[in-house]
């Protein structure tokens, strides 16, 4: 069994933190996703989600076992639920604080269209926002939320 983006029977990987909380997994050289990272962390104050990037090991185990492959995604991987696009950014959006969670009503709409505009962000992200050499390392205080950063 694998991931879906709706949801499946499959668990993170045995004993990985993955299991324990949310986990965003998000490209760690795109300058769009390290500042939504930083977004994210300034309104989640209750430290819900943890982060891990795409190309860190526990980030490309987790792709593969969501079945995506190399896609151009952020990935949210809630126990046995892997969502991606536009969906993941929804129901981040509805955990966060201040009104973000009223972003969720777009759920409603239907995900092909909502993530024909989030393919063209993300088709487009490094040549209108920049890329990194390498992942975003996090700050010491950060640190026990970003996972497998080796």
């Amino acid at each position: 069994m694998s991931f879906t983006e709706s949801s499946t029977d499959a668990a993170p990987p045995p004993g990985s933190e993955a299991a324990e909380y949310p986990v965003i997994l998000f490209d760690g050289v795109c300058n769009l996703c390290n500042a939504a990272v930083t977004f994210i962390i300034d309104r989640d104050p209750h430290a819900v989600f943890h982060f891990a990037p795409l190309q860190s090991r526990l980030g490309q185990r987790l792709t593969n076992q969501c079945q995506l492959g190399g896609e151009e995604t952020i990935i949210l991987v809630e126990g046995r639920r892997c969502t991606v696009r536009s969906t993941a950014a929804l129901r981040i959006a509805r955990r966060l604080s201040g009104a973000w969670p009223l972003l969720s009503v777009f759920l409603v709409v239907p995900a092909p269209l909502r993530d024909a505009a989030y393919r063209l962000v993300a088709r487009n992200r490094y040549r209108w926002f920049g890329r990194r050499d390498a992942c975003r390392l996090p700050t010491p205080d950060l640190r026990r939320r970003f996972l497998d950063t080796a």
